[in-house]
């Protein structure tokens, strides 16, 4: 069965309440739940029948527990979450406005998860990727490492994909996770040129290379699979052997929240390719499964709202989504 390792953080998440804005007062009542990019990937992509183990650090307290409850409840393997005493997990809220759209506000400067990749637990942390078909992080992972801590995830990577391990890179940027934009500039350029396949959008790009046209935004991507998600609901696939653009089917229900839209697709898209269908296919499982969690509130949306899982033809091997 093929297998992939999610790499991050996963938080405390507030969010408001459905009604639960207090008149005249800008304040307002908030639900408790948990998330993060990757997290939610790894719990769509469990859902969608992918072993899936989730590579994090987190502390000892009862809401750490709470967490690796609630992702073995869902069917997230955590036999690679390190545990820290002493330490607590990230809290972010999320505050929406009337289209669904939402704005982040994050205490995690002190999380357990910024420690993954200097302890005495990292090195057969990162020795494992070799066992994994696939290895997916994003930029929000990679910004909460410092220098020498993305240094040692990046050379660990190119020796499990020496052993045929295929690497996911999805651009999901947030601004306050890197002030120095040069620096977020050159990162993004070695995943790049390490990734075999890359989730990415305008919203992402043209955040670091503004005013770029999507010709010049794709032609910075060298990777031999790219999927390019524009502002309105169409990706451009490109893909050994051609390029296609891919639409969602039109909406049928309104948009409630965006969160997770942009993990959820990951999840499919990832999913699919494990499970033999072609880039193009791929991509209409992504926006088919993204269309309906902007319909629900928070990043996961509830088991019975999954879409019908669809067969594809098996992957012959871990070499099958190169």
């Amino acid at each position: 069965m093929a297998s992939v390792a999610c790499i991050g953080e996963c938080m405390v998440e507030l969010r408001q309440a459905q009604g639960g804005a207090s008149a005249g007062q800008g304040g307002g009542l908030y639900s408790r739940g948990f998330g993060g990019d990757t997290l939610n990937t790894a719990v769509y992509l469990a859902r969608l029948e992918v072993k899936v183990d989730y590579l994090t650090a987190l502390g000892d307290d009862a809401l750490s527990d709470e967490m690796i409850a609630a992702w073995h409840a869902e069917g997230v393997g955590t036999r690679r979450v390190v545990r820290l005493p002493g330490k607590l997990p990230g809290l972010y809220m999320i505050q929406l406005d009337a289209k669904g759209e939402r704005q982040f506000f994050h205490w995690r400067d002190s999380a357990a998860a910024r420690q993954l990749m200097s302890l005495p637990e990292t090195d057969e942390l990162l020795n494992s990727l070799m066992s994994y078909d696939i290895v997916y992080l994003s930029a929000i992972t990679l910004s909460i490492y410092d220098g020498a801590g993305r240094e040692r995830l990046f050379a660990a990577i190119k020796r499990a994909r020496l052993l045929g391990t295929c690497f996911v890179f999805d651009t999901n940027f947030r601004a306050r996770g890197w002030p120095d934009r040069d620096v977020a500039r050159e990162v993004f350029a070695t995943a790049f040129a390490a990734a075999d396949i890359v989730l990415t959008s305008t919203e992402d790009l043209l955040a670091l290379y503004p005013g770029e046209s999507h010709e010049q935004l794709i032609a910075r991507i060298p990777t031999p699979e790219l999927v390019f998600r524009l502002a309105e609901p169409v990706s451009l696939l490109r893909f050994p052997g051609g390029t296609s653009e891919v639409r969602a089917e039109p909406m049928t229900k309104p948009v409630v929240d965006t969160t997770a839209a942009g993990d959820s697709f990951a999840a499919a898209y990832i999913a699919a390719r494990l499970a033999g269908a072609e880039p193009v296919e791929a991509a209409q499982a992504g926006h088919r499964l993204a269309s309906i969690v902007i319909c629900y509130p928070g990043a996961i949306i509830p088991g019975y709202a999954m879409p019908p899982k669809k067969r594809h033809r098996p992957a012959a091997s871990r070499q099958a989504t190169k």
